[in-house]
Parts: C-alpha cells; sequence; structure tokens
C-alpha cells in the first residue's frame, strides 16, 4: 500500500455517499452485482482507500452511460 494513500473511515464514507446509514454501507459491501469496495481493517475499524472508491464511481458512471 501507498504512504501517502488517503484512507477514510466508515463514517467519512457514508458522508462521501449522501449521510447513508450504516445498514446500507453494509448492505452495499454485501452486494455481488455493486461490487462496492472492501474495506481495510485496522484494530476492528473499517478504512477505504480513497483511490479505490474513486475507480468505483468511474466504473459505475461508466455502467450508467452505456
Amino acid at each position: 500500500m501507498n504512504p501517502n494513500e488517503v484512507m477514510l473511515t466508515a463514517k467519512q464514507v457514508r458522508t462521501r455517499y449522501g449521510n447513508v446509514s450504516d445498514m446500507a454501507l453494509w448492505r452495499w459491501l454485501r452486494d455481488e452485482r455493486l461490487a462496492f469496495p472492501q474495506p481495510i481493517i485496522i484494530n476492528n475499524r473499517r478504512y477505504w482507500k480513497l483511490s479505490d472508491l474513486a475507480q468505483w464511481e468511474i466504473a459505475r458512471a461508466a455502467e450508467r452511460a452505456a
């Protein structure tokens, strides 16, 4: 992992996507069709790489455009 990689907490991820609930985030993680990036677990806390989220957003936008 890149030491300069920006990591987001679950709360920051939920805020990024419109203040979704933790339950919504839980569902996204389990929906294989959605392919939401899986978090990295550190001390029982979830963190997402910002670059993974950005790639996922680009892929979702491309799916919608097609």
